[in-house]
């Protein structure tokens, strides 16, 4: 890291993954910034600066003596031991020591007195709540949430006929002769004697008995607004993965619009969004949703959009921009590898890429303080698409009322023509500024906020880019590397045509 980066890393203030202090005296509490670092998704912390961003300085012998204080911490106040990078930075001021702290691969970290620490915002937190705590060993590998034994079960709850098909037709060697339980366990499906999660919500009779939140609530509403009070349908989806899938895709094609398209009139016409889009998100919430979080897959459907929200983040440190480029990371391996023999599921990571692919108006939103992932389809281009550009609709000529004899018309006051004034041009939205800026030459998103005016990168702009991103108007100039500091953007050909578009519809002045 230059001078020229750490500045514009000061200049932007604190955040989740930049910490400033002026200095440390105190191994644990060093240990706790490092372990909340690493249990979260990774940072840096900047040793001698100021609360507000100012460098303040340290001296040779202040830097020799906290590399020796991040070593102790790092190695023995932090369970387990975590490998932090350092660097010092020269400024006119003094030396800065830069401290990289990567994403933790085996979380929790914890401090010597067995306490969990993660960022939260600026700052960081305790973690006290159990899910929290399942979701920290879960992503390190240490626990499975569908290999987690379901309570109070028995062989009675499971579907033998409907098991025995599904080995039959996969595997045609007879295993089915073996005992139910045994069989279970040989294909992962049973822990400590009794069916687990994958196993009861693929083959049991009647999942929702145990499993209480494995299920799609599905609203249809009205109107835009989550807030509505009325709805037009709604259904509670509830039994095994493949008949909530097969419902959930029954609740949207009874909900959505079919078009005539280019098929005949005696057809019953094509869904208004390809149902293969609908196909490969809706599956990939019910197979990747996070069973430790206590709350359902949502299906709302609006007069302007579908959202299907699946509970809990993407995984580890799976990016949006890496699934968009077909990377994958199973969080429920049992139970995806089962459902690719259930449902129309691969699990290649070609999923997203295809429902973009026949339906690109698809937002997807990561939302890891929610804990939930959101996947949007635009119904209609209705200029709701965050980022596409589209033309006003014409204004319909008024109608006239029908004439009447004149001995009933009624003397109407002289109309003199106003005054036709000249169209004044709509503001661009944040959007098109961003395509403008990029249009000319290649920006980092630093040098976009600027351009903008703004003093530094808003989440209103970090959400910009990824919606153009979604909407293939712009690309990275390294997209195999998502979260370089050296990461720039740049218009796709895509992106210039629609500007093209938009430059044509302007009025003439």
């Amino acid at each position: 890291m230059t001078e020229d980066e750490l500045l514009q890393i000061l200049a932007r203030g604190e955040d989740s993954q930049h910490q400033f202090k002026r200095d440390f005296n105190n191994a644990d509490a060093l240990a706790a910034e490092l372990a909340a670092l690493a249990n979260s998704v990774g940072g840096q912390i900047l040793i001698g600066v100021a609360d507000d961003g100012q460098p303040v300085g340290l001296t040779p012998q202040d830097i020799a003596r906290l590399n020796q204080l991040l070593s102790n911490a790092a190695s023995q106040h932090v369970r387990p031991p975590i490998s932090p990078n350092s660097q010092n930075i020269h400024t006119d001021q003094g030396l800065v020591l830069l401290v990289d702290v990567p994403l933790g691969l085996n979380k929790p970290y914890m401090d010597l007195q067995g306490r969990v620490w993660v960022k939260h915002g600026a700052d960081k937190r305790h973690v006290t709540a159990r899910e929290e705590l399942q979701r920290m060993f879960q992503q390190s590998g240490l626990l499975q949430a569908d290999q987690v034994p379901v309570r109070n079960t028995t062989w009675d709850d499971i579907d033998e006929r409907a098991f025995a098909r599904y080995v039959e037709r996969r595997f045609k060697d007879g295993q089915h002769a073996l005992p139910l339980s045994n069989v279970f366990e040989n294909l992962q499906l049973a822990s400590d004697g009794v069916p687990n999660l994958a196993g009861m919500l693929l083959f049991g009779k009647y999942p929702e008995r145990h499993l209480h939140v494995c299920m799609i609530t599905a609203v249809c509403f009205p109107g835009v607004k989550l807030s509505d009070s009325r709805y037009l349908d709604s259904e509670n989806i509830q039994g095994t993965l493949e008949e909530q899938f097969q419902r959930g895709m029954g609740f949207i094609k009874r909900n959505l619009h079919h078009v005539q398209g280019a098929q005949g009139f005696n057809s019953v016409g094509l869904l208004e969004i390809p149902e293969e889009a609908f196909v490969e998100l809706l599956v990939n919430a019910l197979v990747h949703r996070d069973f430790f979080t206590n709350a359902t897959v949502r299906l709302l459907i609006f007069a302007d959009r579908v959202e299907i929200i699946s509970p809990g983040a993407l995984p580890d440190s799976l990016t949006r921009e890496q699934i968009l480029a077909g990377r994958s990371n199973r969080r429920n391996k049992v139970l995806a590898e089962h459902a690719a023999h259930i449902l129309p599921y691969r699990g290649l990571g070609t999923g997203i890429p295809r429902a973009l692919g026949v339906w690109p108006r698809i937002e997807l939103i990561d939302e890891p303080e929610g804990n939930q992932f959101k996947a949007v389809l635009w119904r209609t281009d209705t200029g709701q698409v965050t980022g596409q550009v589209s033309e006003q609709p014409e204004s319909k000529p008024e109608l006239q009322p029908e004439s009447q004899p004149e001995s009933q018309q009624e003397p109407q006051p002289e109309r003199h023509p106003e005054p036709q004034l000249e169209p004044e041009s709509q503001p661009e939205s944040q959007p098109e500024r961003v395509l403008r800026l990029l249009e000319s030459s290649e920006m980092g998103k630093a040098e976009i906020s600027l351009a903008l005016g703004q003093r530094e990168v808003s989440g209103s702009l970090n959400k910009t880019i990824r919606q153009l991103l979604a909407l293939r108007q712009i690309e990275m100039t390294r997209p195999d590397a998502p979260n370089s500091r050296l990461q720039k953007y740049r218009i796709t050909d895509y992106g210039r045509a629609l500007l093209a578009s938009k430059n044509n519809t302007k009025p003439e002045r």
